[in-house]
């Protein structure tokens, strides 16, 4: 069994979207806590009503690796295996990812390379491409640069809006991300050189 720690920082869709897989058995594992950096994060309520520990360390006024530090210690007390970061509104500092090395994965509203940073989706309609999508990748130091695990085209739509099409992005993004915690339960991801490679199922 995966031991998963989830960092938010908003609602926590994503996070739903594994604690929903999680009990579906889609996942081999379980959400041992939820970290956010806000307190009012909804995603902590959904952490709650789901028997998971839901714990606000907050971020203002520390130095970024003094909150690092104290984030990287909670997780490690409780066990935690892998990090999931789901709408954690945070670039995380060379010092946590190298704590965690391979152990990190965050979902992206584009299908990287393209369209990093913020606001993917606007970017993707904005620049009026056709198709666009969301990606599963380790993180690595640079900002939705590291190793790519999954991927899922979604199509623009000749009616689309950027809520729109933002909205059909996240219906893959619930898709995507219990898809490659799924992989990496299975020790199935092996990471060479920027590329994460997915072996073959063991029988």
């Amino acid at each position: 069994m995966l031991t998963i720690g989830v960092l938010i920082s908003g609602k926590g869709s994503n996070l739903q979207a594994i604690i929903d897989a999680v009990g579906r058995g889609e996942i081999t594992g379980r959400v041992a806590v939820v970290i956010s950096n806000k307190a009012d994060a909804y995603g902590l309520e959904r952490a709650r009503k789901a028997g998971i520990e839901a714990l606000v360390i907050p971020s203002r006024g520390k130095e970024r690796t003094d909150f690092e530090r104290e984030v990287a210690e909670a997780l490690e007390s409780r066990g935690v295996e892998l990090v999931c970061l789901a709408g954690f509104m945070r670039v995380l500092t060379p010092y946590f990812i190298r704590r965690f090395k391979h152990r990190i994965m965050n979902i992206h509203p584009a299908l990287l390379p393209s369209f990093p940073g913020e606001d993917a989706q606007g970017q993707a309609f904005a620049y009026g491409v056709k198709v666009t999508g969301c990606t599963v990748h380790f993180v690595d130091e640079g900002v939705d640069t590291g190793p790519v695990i999954v991927q899922i085209p979604v199509e623009v739509r000749e009616d689309d809006t950027a809520d729109t099409l933002s909205g059909r992005i996240l219906e893959q993004e619930h898709r995507a991300f219990p898809r490659a915690i799924q992989l990496f339960a299975e020790g199935r991801l092996q990471v060479t050189g920027r590329k994460a490679r997915v072996l073959p199922a063991r029988r």
